[in-house]
């Protein structure tokens, strides 16, 4: 479809939702390929036009698909992301909200196009906030309350129920969590070239991940939002408890282990946590859920943990090498400064060991 053709469909959309005199005001891209708006109508509140055309990726993963269907349909289906359908976004929102927590209302919707008004939960994102002065320890505790109530509402449904219709709620399983991991053997030889592996050394870096990828699957037992960080979580003071956290861009929602959505939050890619508040965040977690087994939950933490810092390093490699877009150099750094932490626990001493064979010092960073 032409741009002028999708223009011609945003605004019909907006015509039918009795937005068309609505000031449109585009937002800054993300590593995404959908495109979002800020629209302020002659009278009420501002909204978010959210544009996402259906086709612009790889199909999203049929749950009959074997993992050998997965890969034959492209990285969507191997990693269980949704493509950008607007249609899994309605129907995560939908869930999230049924548990007392804040997803933006979406009061007009076009599923088959790809196109949604949602509720504009404003720019008070948590890292902008923080930057600006706001109490960065309340902020972090107030998104740990939020996980434990999403944690806590136990095994959430295999198919969630939105306005756009239903939509399945996959396991992170094995071929996705192994696939992710595989995107640092792929990409990071494509950025530096003094690192190469060869097919010996990919089948044991496959080896050495196994133990791990086993235990995030077994532990697939909640609903994950998958990028719970900083810049995707807004500040919605004027709310009580939970629902202050104003969550967004969870369409690529699974069933995970726990620890996963901590991870991202604790050990983020674009800003850095100190150890101490890491530390206490924790503490907080735990306290709120007193029926989990720390110890054993933070061996999984620590090895899916590293697993994802590997996967968002090959990520950044390939946003930097295929994709032309430099900007995601600066934050290789913190990512290896995470990883090669992780790496010193002693459950992932055979991965640990794969890096020193592999990887020189010198390469990481």
């Amino acid at each position: 479809m032409s741009a002028s053709d999708r223009e011609t469909l945003r605004l019909d959309f907006l015509k039918a939702a009795g937005l068309s005199d609505a000031v449109r005001a585009p937002l800054p891209g993300d590593a995404s390929t959908r495109r979002y708006e800020r629209l302020t109508p002659a009278t009420g509140p501002s909204l978010m036009l959210m544009d996402q055309a259906p086709a612009a990726e790889s199909p999203p993963c049929d749950p009959s698909w074997t993992p050998d269907q997965r890969r034959a349909a492209g990285w969507n289906a191997v990693a269980r992301l949704s493509a950008g359908r607007i249609e899994a976004f309605a129907a995560v929102a939908a869930h999230l909200k049924s548990l007392g927590l804040s997803a933006p209302d979406i009061p007009a919707l076009d599923a088959p196009n790809g196109l949604a008004v949602l509720e504009d939960f404003g720019d008070a994102l948590f890292a902008r906030v923080i930057a600006d002065g706001a109490d960065e320890t309340a902020l972090y505790l107030a998104a740990i309350e939020a996980l434990a109530v999403l944690h806590e509402a136990g095994d959430p449904p295999a198919t969630l129920h939105g306005p756009g219709g239903d939509w399945p709620l996959l396991t992170y399983d094995e071929t996705a969590l192994q696939g992710g991991a595989d995107l640092f053997v792929d990409w990071l030889p494509k950025l530096d070239d003094r690192v190469t592996f060869d097919a010996a050394a990919i089948a044991d870096w496959r080896a050495a991940w196994a133990p791990i990828v086993a235990s995030g699957a077994a532990g697939a037992s909640v609903m994950a939002h998958r990028d719970y960080h900083a810049e995707n979580l807004i500040w919605l003071p004027e709310r009580d408890g939970a629902a202050r956290v104003g969550m967004i861009d969870f369409q690529d929602a699974v069933r995970a282990h726990p620890s996963w959505d901590l991870h991202s939050l604790l050990q983020d890619a674009r800003r850095d946590v100190s150890p101490a508040l890491e530390a206490e965040a924790l503490d907080r977690y735990f306290a709120l859920r007193p029926g989990v087994d720390r110890a054993g939950f933070m061996a999984d933490y620590a090895g899916l943990a590293a697993l994802n810092q590997a996967r968002i390093i090959g990520v950044f490699a390939r946003l930097i090498a295929r994709d032309g877009k430099p900007r995601y150099r600066q934050f290789l750094p913190r990512m290896w400064r995470h990883l090669n932490a992780n790496l010193d626990q002693p459950s992932l001493a055979p991965v640990a060991r794969w890096f020193d064979r592999h990887v020189p010092p010198e390469t990481r960073g």
